[in-house]
């Protein structure tokens, strides 16, 4: 059991989507309520019946809806809320590529990545500014430094923050990604083959780095704040298009859970610990220490000015198919932010 007393959902939840569904607001043509014979409005009615959304340990406010039932608090009995996890920002893509997930949580180059690659997915919220990648070793490796990796062989989970952050971190130090072996892992197999020795360093992502520092002596070599992209709440287009009213919803919880994780950091991290199954001061760490929620969750130019920098390096990676012009019409397209600008009343 957590540990999280679960709070009552403000009204604003409430009267934020409804007062779009009132006045007919929301994109698409199913996202309206239906009216009764006299022309009103039915209260209580939504757009769907079902929505799914993703938790990540990657993602704390996750966490915090999804303990705290946000999300069904505000939408009632009449919608079925299903919660799926995502491993990482690769698996909430296929999720929401696959139809699996309405809303799924990744890093911002992933989810630049997979919309230059044709999936139809909008940011619609920020949910923090982390430092979540580094380049890790082992507790008994002589490596200090990435200019040591050449033809080493490394685990990284590809389209995935810590992917981009290891190309990025080669090209500073003068390598490529030929210069080196990529053993493409996901994080947790990342982890397990660094300790096992099938790898000589590991592109790794918290909690699992931060656990792997405290349980096995795992030493970050390697960090760069500025190499780390903004945590996405992204939606597919159907779900902005046809069920804006419940997307409302789920960006209103969001902000509301930010304000609830803010005032209260000792819980959130418990929350963490549950959820990753790590010691309580090492999700303290990760959240204290490596993950900034106290950002505006409104996306827009400070979002796009960091996917500016990285668009080359996943160009250059040669793993999209349209190239450059895919990537820059990625870019220009992947922003939603009319649902947190309601949220924050910005």
């Amino acid at each position: 059991m957590s540990t999280v007393i679960r709070r009552t959902a403000p009204a604003i939840l409430l009267t934020g989507a409804m007062a779009m569904l009132a006045t007919g607001c929301v994109a698409g043509e199913n996202a309206a309520a239906p009216a009764d014979a006299s022309g009103a409005e039915a209260p209580g009615e939504w757009s769907t019946d079902t929505v799914t959304v993703d938790w990540a340990t990657y993602n704390p406010l996750s966490l915090v809806v999804k303990d705290q039932g946000l999300i069904e608090e505000a939408l009632g009995d009449d919608v079925t809320v299903e919660w799926v996890q995502s491993a990482g920002s690769n698996k909430a893509n296929e999720l929401l590529r696959s139809g699996s997930a309405d809303v799924a949580s990744t890093a911002g180059s992933a989810a630049l990545f997979a919309r230059a690659n044709g999936s139809p997915i909008k940011v619609i919220d920020i949910y923090s500014q982390p430092e979540w990648s580094a380049i890790v070793v082992g507790a008994d490796s002589d490596i200090t430094s990435v200019e040591q990796l050449e033809g080493a062989s490394i685990a990284a989970t590809k389209g995935t923050d810590p992917y981009f952050f290891l190309l990025q971190a080669l090209e500073e130090a003068g390598l490529s990604v030929d210069d080196v072996e990529v053993q493409n892992l996901q994080h947790a197999d990342g982890r397990a083959a660094l300790e096992g020795g099938s790898v000589d360093a590991w592109a790794g992502l918290d909690p699992i780095m931060a656990a792997a520092e405290v349980e096995s002596g795992a030493k970050l070599i390697y960090r760069n704040v500025d190499f780390n992209t903004y945590g996405f709440l992204n939606a597919t287009e159907d779900f902005i298009d046809n069920h804006g009213d419940v997307a409302q919803v789920v960006v209103d919880a969001y902000e509301e859970a930010r304000a609830w994780a803010l005032e209260h950091p000792e819980e959130t991290a418990a929350l963490l610990a549950e959820a990753a199954g790590i010691a309580p001061e090492v999700a303290a760490t990760v959240i204290q220490e490596r993950s900034n929620l106290d950002v505006s969750g409104v996306p827009g130019e400070d979002q796009l000015a960091v996917l500016e920098k990285i668009a080359p390096v996943i160009v250059d990676s040669g793993d999209v198919a349209g190239g450059e012009q895919a990537v820059a019409d990625a870019l220009d397209s992947i922003v939603e932010d009319s649902f947190a600008k309601q949220a924050t009343g910005k």
